[in-house]
């Protein structure tokens, strides 16, 4: 299954709490308690949020963290790249080519770049400052192999869905 890792959550949530007061200076204390989590992870997650530049530190009384730079130049593809061990990709050759034993003779592999491409490219597209405010779907996700009596139903169930915020 296709899915964001805990840690590129925690990096998008402190980035995104960060980017609604962006001239202010957080601690990592602050930021754990603020939004629930454990200092140690929010620790670790400005370390690395900075060692790519997306936070900057300042020691002191008054030290802390703050936002690198202004937040709609902060992508959802820097964040997954600032926390994430390996290079993004879907797939094993998209990530690292020549990793895979049957990459040479695999028919599939050129759709699998070609996925990889549009979603490294949607994530590219939405920044943090995006991320400040919820956006409806505007695109219900409905199989297009459905009649399309069922691909309306269907439609209509996923305009009232609810999300956990």
């Amino acid at each position: 299954m296709l899915r964001i890792s805990k840690i590129i959550d925690y990096g998008t949530l402190v980035l995104t709490h960060m980017a609604s007061a962006p001239e202010r200076v957080f601690s990592a204390a602050d930021l754990a308690a603020t939004l629930g989590l454990g200092q140690p992870t929010v620790s670790k997650v400005l370390k690395l949020l900075g060692q790519h530049e997306l936070v900057k530190s300042s020691r002191g009384a008054r030290g802390g963290y703050m936002l690198g730079r202004p937040a709609g130049t902060i992508s959802i593809a820097h964040i997954i790249d600032a926390l994430e061990d390996q290079p993004f990709g879907l797939t094993e050759c998209t990530s690292m080519p020549g990793a895979c034993s049957v990459e040479a003779g695999c028919h599939i592999r050129t759709n699998w770049q070609r996925i990889n491409s549009i979603i490294r490219h949607t994530l590219e597209d939405v920044s943090v400052a995006d991320m400040l405010s919820p956006t409806p779907i505007e695109f219900p996700l409905v199989p297009r192999h459905l009649p399309e009596t069922q691909a309306r139903t269907r439609a209509v169930q996923a305009t009232t869905w609810s999300f956990p915020e």
